[in-house]
């Protein structure tokens, strides 16, 4: 039996192109490379070899929405919103990390594990809502690319069906590494922020304020909450759980290289940060003390706006950075949707492999692109509506996709010695519980518009705190009396994967926990329709 069959029976991989080399944009590793690396130039060539998952997928959230929500907030908000984006990285970071210890160790995507794990109802739940989110957004991004070349006088009608022809051709190459050298083409553009800041010269210490201080201009209210969720839901998306996890299987990458994995999420975050932040101060300085000031209208209106008060130059680049912005935006979103097709229906789901090979993961992905393309170019389709939308969406259901990651990071079946530590289950709680807040805010103000969001936030934030304060001396009353945690070897822990999905037993939840995952389930089902309606309201006073 040779090494890559013994792999395939003794692992949980659904594709058998899920294994083998790893063949990145910039290096290769072999399958069985044990190796340590103890120079720094090794190091720099691995990291190198390695890096793509957890960068394209932070640069892919920077996407139309972003580039979107982002103006609006400086256009509408000054700088006083930028203290939103930092306090975001952190989140990032331990939200994307624990994809990382998922995808090396299971070797199966995120829709797999849940469906396997919880049952078709709850795989129907987040896989369901995953579906309906990542196509609505994939509309976004080709409005934005309309609305990018629409500044250069090119028509949606020939823009967009050429955009949806590129997205097609250069993801369905049968080459995983030919398929990444392409994502870091945008992701390198990502940095035309510089340029466009250097042009607009915002103050560094005006910066260095609304990085710093939190506040809102004109004080908290529905609409900036809104906006806020909708900061949030644009910056930490749950379409990058599914992504990121069913990447790193693509990518073949395993529990040794985890490390290198993990400083690829890190740089990724602090990147589309930067360029978020530096979006939002390009925008919020060029229209200071203009007209054009707190009224925002949409991306093209930002770029027709810098074309008049920084420059053509100006006007260019940022519709050259919507561009970039909705293409990788679109490969990434619409991909991480085909990958869940795969796990859900059990289909080839790799892009190692030709178009004869896995029809139905390209066919997938080419039918979401055509289909999102189409609905933009439909006359009178409600494509502010969707915008206005989509990303406070992805705010409001990032908690319950957070909920499942979190359940299956602290599942021994599933990743053994890379369970969880206590210290992370804490962090990951009060995200969870804070997004949740949020969620709990909107709904408030939607339901009574004359509500004191300031009190509110307030009452909640004490809410949450007593919450804490429970939880931690539960926390340190049970500490004792749990078991001492099982110590693995470094070279356990690296050659540790998680066995065939067959062979674990199926988790059992108490009547509390299954209590409050209903409970979470009505709220969030109650929270997206209070969502819809502020989002409509929003377009009908903005027409107005």
């Amino acid at each position: 039996m040779s090494d890559q069959d013994e792999d395939e029976s003794t692992t949980a991989v659904l594709d058998e192109a899920h294994l083998g080399d790893i063949e990145g944009a910039f290096g290769t590793i072999r399958q069985h490379d044990t190796e340590s690396r103890r120079s720094w130039r090794t190091r720099i060539l691995t990291l190198l070899a390695i890096m793509g998952p957890g960068l394209i997928v932070m640069v892919g959230d920077n996407d139309a929405g972003g580039v979107a929500t982002y103006s609006q907030a400086g256009q509408n908000f000054g700088l006083t919103l930028l203290w939103t984006l930092p306090l975001l990285i952190p989140v990032l970071i331990v939200n994307q990390e624990m994809v990382v210890r998922l995808g090396a160790v299971t070797g199966v995507g995120h829709a797999r594990l849940i469906n396997e794990r919880f049952g078709k109802f709850w795989g129907a739940f987040s896989v369901g809502d995953l579906f309906i989110l990542n196509f609505l957004t994939i509309a976004t991004e080709f409005i934005g690319i309309s609305l990018a070349l629409g500044y250069f006088g090119v028509s949606k009608y020939v823009s967009d069906p050429l955009a949806a022809l590129l997205l097609i051709v250069m993801t369905a190459t049968g080459s995983f590494r030919r398929w990444e050298r392409f994502m870091f083409v945008f992701v390198f553009a990502n940095f035309l922020v510089v340029p466009l800041a250097v042009m607009s010269h915002p103050s560094a210490s005006a910066f260095a304020h609304g990085l710093t201080v939190p506040g809102v201009k004109g004080g908290f209210n529905s609409t900036s909450v809104l906006l806020i969720i909708a900061i949030v839901g644009t910056t930490v998306a749950p379409w990058q759980l599914f992504f990121q996890q069913s990447n790193i299987v693509d990518k073949r990458i395993t529990p040794r290289w985890i490390d290198y994995e993990r400083a690829d999420t890190v740089i990724g975050s602090f990147v589309t940060v930067f360029a978020a932040s530096i979006l939002m101060a390009v925008v919020a300085t060029a229209f200071s003390g203009t007209p054009l000031a707190g009224h925002f209208t949409n991306a093209q209106g930002v770029a027709a706006g810098l074309d008049h008060y920084v420059g053509r130059a100006a006007g260019a680049m940022f519709a050259v950075v919507l561009l970039n912005a909705s293409i990788i935006g679109a490969a990434a979103v619409t991909l991480s949707t085909s990958y869940a097709f795969g796990d859900v229906f059990g289909m080839r789901h790799s892009l190692h492999r030709r178009w004869r090979e896995a029809k139905f993961f390209y066919g997938a992905f080419t039918a979401m692109v055509v289909c999102a393309a189409g609905i933009v170019i439909i006359p009178g389709a409600p494509l502010g509506l969707i915008t206005t939308g989509v990303q406070a969406l992805a705010g409001v259901l990032l908690p319950s996709a957070t909920v499942f990651l979190l359940l299956l990071c602290n599942d021994k079946e599933v990743l053994g010695p890379w369970v969880n530590r206590t210290w992370l289950n804490v962090v990951s709680g009060i995200i969870v519980s804070v997004l949740l807040m949020m969620s709990l805010v909107l709904m408030a103000t939607t339901l009574f518009s004359q509500v004191n969001v300031t009190d509110l936030a307030l009452v909640l934030g004490g809410v949450l705190i007593v919450s804490y304060v429970v939880v931690a001396a539960v926390l340190l009353w049970s500490r004792g009396r749990r078991p001492a945690a099982v110590t693995v070897s470094k070279e356990a822990r690296a050659n540790w994967r998680m066995p065939p999905l067959n062979l674990l037993h199926r988790p059992t939840w108490s009547r509390g926990r299954l209590f409050g995952m209903y409970m979470l389930r009505g709220y969030l089902v109650l929270a997206v329709i209070l969502l819809l309606v502020k989002a409509i309201e929003l377009g009908v006073r903005g027409k107005g």
